[in-house]
C-alpha cells in the first residue's frame, strides 16, 4: 500500500509542478510540452489554461501532502485525502467537460496527441 500511495504522491506532485511552471512561465510550459503548442490552439484556450494553472496552485497541493502524511503515519492524512480527492475529481470532470464543449463549438484545443494525453490525464485524476 505504501508503494501505491508513494506513486500517487509523486504523480500528483509532478502535476502540481507542471501547473507551477505553467503559472509562472506559460511559453516555457508550451515549449516543454506541459501545455498545448500555440499554433494548435485558439488564444481563448491558452487564456483558459493559464488561468486554470493559476487556480490549481492554491488547490492541488492537498493530494501530495496527504500522501506524505500517510507515509509519515500522521493522523491528519484521511481528512486531506478526502479533500484532495474531491478536488481532483471535480477538476478532472470540469476540465474534460470544458474541453469537450469547446471542441464541439469548433474551438482549437490542441493536436490529436495533445487531446489524447489530456483525456487520459483527466481519467487518471
Amino acid at each position: 500500500m505504501d508503494i501505491v500511495v508513494a506513486l500517487v504522491g509523486v504523480v500528483s506532485a509532478l502535476l502540481y509542478l507542471g501547473q507551477l511552471v505553467s503559472s509562472v512561465n506559460f511559453p516555457l510550459a508550451q515549449r516543454l510540452g506541459l501545455q498545448e503548442k500555440p499554433e494548435a490552439i485558439d488564444p481563448l484556450t491558452s487564456e483558459l489554461e493559464l488561468r486554470t494553472a493559476r487556480w490549481d496552485l492554491p488547490t492541488l497541493w492537498v493530494a501530495p501532502v496527504a500522501c506524505g502524511l500517510f507515509l509519515a503515519d500522521q493522523a491528519a492524512w484521511p481528512v486531506l485525502a478526502l479533500i484532495g480527492g474531491g478536488i481532483y475529481v471535480d477538476c478532472g470532470g470540469r476540465e474534460l467537460s470544458k474541453f469537450r464543449g469547446l471542441a464541439a463549438q469548433g474551438v482549437r484545443i490542441g493536436s490529436g496527441s495533445e487531446r489524447r494525453l489530456f483525456s487520459a490525464t483527466c481519467v487518471l485524476i
